[in-house]
């Protein structure tokens, strides 16, 4: 069948008949959209802007927003400026620059006109100012009005200005401005009331109120108590509006000065309640601290939950500020804390009050800021009696000190007699503490009004307790001037005191408390193993009982996971795999511990014994080979791991105790490897520990064969290299899965290495070249065998030795050739390999998938 066009014909003819009705089409849908643009009437402008396109995706959009597309491809025009907003702008700009007309008028040409014409022209003004915002508002114009009236605000500065230059010259100018704000504070709240429309002369009689007092005080040369007075009597009035006044705006403004003015006269209050030296002269600032605590109250009985909880926070702290510096005036600062700590306390007596339960929450806020800060005042001391003690790493085993426990802490008498009241302030925070954990259900039926204090405050009050009551008995052997032994004996009771507590609280449940009392025995027990470093005797003394009390603590919280499980509420899996590790934390901590306190007894006997660092080292390896022991008995337990971890710590620091002496770290290498050997009896640690073994075994050989001075080591490697090949030939014949580096790998090592390092030491000829020959044998065998041990071990040896025999050959070339030839042929090889990139990446992934076969 032929076609008549062909196809191709056919083909092109339909192309082109669509290309012209698609130009048809677009012709039509233009004149479309002109002819809707023209037939359509305007609408006016919507308040909201039109939503966007993408506002409803779905369905066709209408046919005029498609003529509009297709009318406007760039978007719609810009949106004109609103008629409110551009009669705001004229508006300000219009009253602007009459205001600055007026203020260069009063200031600039007042000296060109007589008395009369003055106050004729500023009062007719003024007042034609002041009535055209009535008129206005009847007409419907606020903004106009507004404006008039800011304007005459400004006039009315003025003219109190005009009237202090005119009239009465001679008044005193603070004086003069004290009485003008005050009038000026009554015409406007007048003008404000009468003209109940305009927002803002009530904010301005507000903000003016604030300044008659004061002006009046400096006027009168007033002294600071008077300012204080002349501030709180101003808070009060703002307080007052805040709470009675009319509009959203008067009451923030008058909200916003109260807090401003009444914390300054507060803050000078204060201050003098400080530093008063006696009683009769801290009742003054008493009184106006105690105003202050009634405005606040007052304040917040009205007010919003947050404002009251602030105003109930500042009536709390002015009340104790008031009693607290009557009943401490006279008292050396130190005793003066737990004055305000005792006033602090009594102020939780307010919870029951017939009070709002927001101002009651602003009390209790109150009492524990003042609690808080007095423990602050109070910890000083404690980190001079924690941290003292690091002194005692400069002058080990140099004897007693002198001065008791305080000569051991480095400060001197008068200091500690400063912070006397330190362990007092603690100790009874501690014990409300205590209290408080102990008759929780008690104090959550009488604080139930203002507070619900929940589990976890519980926990809080606890472990809070256990802290300040460990902080306080820890200062107190330096506040009482105790001598050295005492201090460190008192010390260790006070850690077995709280590990203790640690283990009977962990074995009950998972709280707060007895973590903290574990962290708090830790402390302790850096602070007094450190401060027993001073005598030789009280070493022993104290990090054998340390030792005893971490057995002890790690024995007994061995079986604490159980039962503390068992009284964890339903918790889910990943809560409850985070609260058992925890557990498991919990026990290694102190297990971890006593093998740090047995490495110190371990070098405390080498120094006694007169021992050198590192004819001590094998004394110190004690203590890893009773972790070996231990962690074979632990086998199983979660602190099992950290008991060998840290014995391994105390296996390195023997290396360095040894290393300034090769026979010596020899041996401790040696005597690491029979440690680390007898480890790898135990399946779970023979992957590690199994090589850690054989590197040490190796490492010690080499180093005794270097103490030694030997200069041919194959006479002493190869009788040990033969039959370990032997027996690694018999292990790989039983099994043959087992690697090269296990069969192979010591054997090998044991005679390469240090042959290696023989032959680069070697001038002559002989050494490396049977050593190359041997690397080369062994790579191929191991090329040959598919044996990974030989093949890298072989090529690394024959590599390292063919470059020491190359070395002067390569290094005279090139220093005979010019110096930018090495540059450009590193150049020319990193272009040959850039551009070669992927085949080389593909020839090392080859090559390691090759090397990963092998055995």
């Amino acid at each position: 069948m032929e076609h008549v066009p062909p196809p191709a014909e056919e083909l092109a003819l339909l192309d082109r008949e669509l290309a012209r009705l698609d130009a048809r089409r677009s012709q039509l849908l233009v004149r479309r959209a002109w002819l809707l643009s023209v037939l359509t009437p305007p609408v006016a402008r919507p308040a909201a802007p039109p939503a966007p396109p993408f506002a409803a995706p779905f369905g066709p959009p209408s046919p005029v927003r498609s003529s509009a597309a297709f009318a406007a491809p760039f978007g719609p025009p810009a949106a004109p400026v609103g008629t409110r907003g551009a009669q705001n702008v004229l508006l300000t700009l219009g009253g602007l620059l009459l205001t600055i007309a007026a203020v260069a008028f009063t200031l600039v040409s007042w000296g060109h006109m007589g008395i009369g014409g003055r106050s004729a022209v500023l009062g007719v003004v003024t007042v034609a100012t002041l009535s055209a915002p009535a008129v206005l508002l009847r007409r419907g114009l606020p903004a106009t009005a507004e404006s008039l009236a800011a304007l005459a605000s400004v006039l009315m500065v003025l003219d109190s200005y005009a009237m202090h230059r005119v009239v009465v010259p001679e008044a005193d100018g603070r004086g003069f401005a004290a009485a003008a704000a005050a009038v000026l504070a009554v015409l406007w709240g007048a003008y404000g009331l009468l003209l109940d429309r305009l927002r803002l002369p009530l904010p301005l009689a507000v903000m003016s109120a604030q300044l008659p007092l004061l002006l009046w005080a400096w006027a009168a040369g007033a002294g600071a108590t008077m300012f204080g007075w002349a501030l709180l009597v101003t808070a009060a009035l703002d307080c007052a509006i805040a709470v009675w006044g009319k509009g959203v705006a008067v009451r923030v403004t008058a909200c916003v000065c109260c807090w401003a003015t009444g914390l300054l006269g507060l803050l000078v209050a204060l201050a003098q309640s400080v530093s008063a030296d006696a009683a009769p002269a801290a009742l003054a600032p008493g009184v106006l601290l105690l105003v202050g605590a009634l405005i606040a109250v007052s304040g917040a009985w009205r007010a919003p939950a947050g404002l009251a909880v602030a105003g109930g926070l500042v009536a709390g702290l002015c009340g104790v500020a008031a009693v607290g510096g009557v009943l401490r005036a006279g008292v050396a600062w130190g005793w003066s804390v737990p004055v305000y700590l005792l006033c602090g306390v009594v102020l939780l007596m307010a919870v029951r009050a017939p009070l709002p339960r927001p101002v009651g929450q602003g009390l209790v806020w109150a009492s524990s800021t003042v609690t808080v800060g007095a423990v602050l005042a109070a910890a000083p001391p404690v980190g001079l009696s924690l941290m003292g003690a690091v002194s005692q790493l400069a002058r080990v085993w140099s004897g007693t000190p002198d001065g008791g426990v305080r000569g051991a802490l480095g400060v001197e008498g008068p200091a500690w007699s400063q912070m006397a009241a330190a362990p007092v302030v603690l100790l009874v925070v501690a014990g409300l503490l205590g209290a408080a954990y102990r008759s929780w259900a008690w104090l959550v039926r009488v604080a139930g009004p203002v507070l619900s204090p929940g589990a976890t405050g519980r926990g809080a009050a606890g472990a809070g307790a256990v802290a300040l009551g460990w902080a306080g008995l820890t200062v107190l052997p330096a506040m009482l001037g105790m001598s050295y032994a005492a201090a460190v004996s008192v010390q260790l009771a006070l850690v077995a005191a709280v590990f203790a507590v640690a283990v009977r609280g962990l074995r009950r449940r998972m709280d707060g408390v007895g973590l903290t009392a574990l962290v708090c025995g830790l402390v302790g027990a850096v602070s007094a193993g450190m401060l027993s470093l001073a005598a030789e005797a009280a070493t022993y003394a104290v990090f054998a009982l340390l030792l005893v009390v971490f057995g002890g603590a790690a024995v007994l919280l061995g079986g604490a996971a159980v039962p503390a499980a068992r009284t964890l509420p339903p918790l889910p899996s990943g809560q409850a795999s985070r609260s058992v590790g925890t557990l498991q934390i919990v026990q290694a901590v102190p297990a971890c511990g006593a093998v740090v306190c047995g490495m110190v007894l371990a070098r405390a006997v080498g120094a006694s014994l007169g021992l050198s660092a590192h004819q001590a080292a094998p004394v110190m390896l004690v203590v890893p080979a009773v972790t070996v022991l231990l962690g074979a008995r632990l086998r199983g337990l979660p602190s099992a791991l950290p008991v060998e971890l840290t014995g391994a710590v105390a296996g390195l620091v023997a290396v360095g105790m040894a290393v300034t002496d090769r026979p010596f770290l020899a041996l401790v290498l040696a005597l690491c490897g029979v440690l680390a050997a007898g480890t790898a009896v135990r399946a779970e640690r023979r992957p590690v520990a199994g090589y850690l073994a054989m590197t040490l075994f190796v490492l010690a050989a080499w180093l005794r064969l270097s103490a030694s001075g030997v200069s041919a080591p194959e006479a002493y490697t190869l009788p040990v290299t033969v039959p370990a090949l032997a027996v690694g030939a018999l292990r790989r014949r039983r099994d043959p899965e087992a690697s090269s580096w296990t069969a192979y790998g010591a054997g090998l090592a044991a005679t390469l290495v240090p042959s290696l390092f023989t032959a680069w030491a070697d001038p002559h000829w002989v050494r490396p070249l049977l050593l190359g020959v041997a690397a080369l044998v062994i790579t191929l065998s191991g090329a040959r065998l598919r044996l990974q041990a030989l093949l890298l071990l072989g090529g690394a040896v024959l590599a390292l030795d063919a470059l020491h025999e190359l070395a002067p050959y390569v290094v005279q070339v090139v220093g005979a050739l010019p110096r930018w030839l090495p540059p450009a042929l590193a150049g020319v090889l990193l272009l040959v390999v850039g551009a070669t990139y992927e085949q080389r990446l593909r020839d090392a992934r080859r090559l390691k998938d090759a090397l990963g076969r092998m055995r």
